[in-house]
């Protein structure tokens, strides 16, 4: 495989940007290798400035959900572009695309667009510490809500991709308002929830968690987070950044049936633009400026690219039997990588949630933080430069899910299959 013209970028980027990247993960040092440059994608094939072509999935880190360079999203998104790029005001795409969210997302009646799911994040919280006048808020070991400095501890994601334990640059006086529990543990949960010295503005949580590798709650965990944060008057926000619209039409909460105070949007809602939302209920909603005294703000906010894109792609996921069709694919897929892994690497464990999956090289059930850290890191990278090699795409870490989209055909999977009982092979005769 030809990756000089790739290695060139590379060598270039170092010099301008820091590691070479303008995302961490991207620079796949975890892996034991350097990134490949992306020059074009359709449909489920990424090919690269030295024209290989890979089966992509990534899918962008979620939000290709029907795939790259969708018909219909591209013509959307150009008839959007003939009218102007940005304009700093209200367009009718973002009330059409606020109309489709709320209809979709039980928990949601109103909602603020804003640029990336960090901002999403970032700003509920501002909100949930507003509307409570309370300070402390409690995440969940592992679980990654972006980069802004509140949820930089015990995160996911990039950070466990590399080895940060947290970071520099994160004043302390921040961080002691953050409480980081572990993900699946009800007893810890119910203690820290309950403690009086605690003054707990709210609970945010991946409802599935997708930045430690794919981690399914237990049941009754998210039912008891809801009992309890309703009975001590705490907010709870789940982050849907990733599971939103990816697990179904209405999200993990239509899934679970557990409605949150407030609820993170992205990926997907910008069909592949940069884009992220917040929503939940209208008298916390109306909390927000200009209706209320809590301030967030952002120029490209609502931009009518990224709006026209996320109308286009929701119509389309809101089509019949488009969930059923993506989710029985995905099923049969990960049954039949568990069936080779059973077989060849029974060191292995795949978890998964509708179309987002994640194999951990361990024996061992994953449920939270500390159990996907027994992950073999070292097996994965080895594993991720081999699939590469065949053309296959996948996440530069062992923390991170694998998504399947709407364009990947049944000759794409089982070609994926064959070359992972290749890998396989290779990987038990080391």
């Amino acid at each position: 495989m030809q990756r000089e013209k790739s290695e060139s970028f590379f060598s270039k980027a170092q010099q301008l940007i820091p590691g070479g990247v303008n995302s961490p993960v991207r620079a796949c040092k975890s892996v034991g290798c350097n990134p490949l440059f992306i020059e074009r994608a359709v449909g489920s094939k990424i090919y690269d400035v030295d024209g290989n072509e890979f089966i992509d999935f990534v899918c962008s880190w979620g939000p290709m959900i029907l795939g790259h360079n969708h018909p219909a999203v591209v013509e959307a998104v150009q008839k959007a572009l003939a009218n102007g790029t940005s304009f700093g005001a209200p367009t009718p795409l973002e009330v059409e695309l606020a109309e489709l969210v709320t209809e979709a997302l039980p928990a949601v009646e109103k909602v603020r667009f804003v640029n990336s799911g960090t901002e999403a994040t970032m700003s509920a919280i501002r909100l949930a510490r507003g509307y409570t006048g309370k300070n402390v808020v409690v995440k969940f070991d592992g679980c990654y809500h972006g980069h802004a400095d509140s949820f930089l501890v015990k995160a996911g994601s990039g950070l466990i991709t590399l080895g940060i334990p947290g970071t520099p640059g994160v004043p302390e006086d921040i961080v002691k308002n953050t409480v980081s529990i572990p993900y699946n543990n009800i007893d810890i949960l119910e203690k820290t929830l309950r403690d009086d010295s605690l003054d707990i503005a709210c609970v945010i949580i991946e409802p599935v968690a997708a930045n430690m590798g794919v981690v399914l709650p237990q049941p009754n965990f998210l039912q008891k987070l809801r009992d309890l944060t309703s009975e001590l008057g705490i907010l709870l926000i789940f982050d849907e950044v990733i599971t939103g619209f990816r697990l179904s039409y209405g999200g993990a909460q239509e899934k679970f049936n557990i409605m949150p105070d407030l609820t993170c949007m992205g990926k997907i809602i910008g069909g592949g633009l940069p884009v992220g939302a917040y929503g939940g209920k209208k008298e916390i909603m109306a909390h927000i400026a200009p209706e209320g005294p809590v301030y967030q703000a952002g120029t490209l906010s609502g931009n009518p690219l990224a709006m026209a894109a996320g109308v286009a792609t929701l119509k389309i996921l809101k089509e019949p039997g488009f969930y059923q069709a993506l989710n029985d694919k995905a099923e049969k897929f990960a049954n039949e990588l568990q069936q080779l892994a059973a077989k060849y690497i029974p060191q292995s464990t795949l978890n998964r949630a509708g179309s987002v999956m994640t194999t951990f090289f361990t024996g061992k059930p994953v449920t939270d933080f500390d159990s996907a850290m027994k992950a073999d890191t070292e097996k994965y990278s080895f594993f991720y430069r081999e699939m590469l090699n065949q053309g296959i795409y996948l996440a530069p870490s062992q923390f991170e899910g694998t998504f399947i989209s709407a364009a990947q055909s049944e000759n794409d999977l089982a070609k994926t299959l064959e070359k992972t009982e290749w890998v396989f092979r290779k990987m038990t005769s080391r």
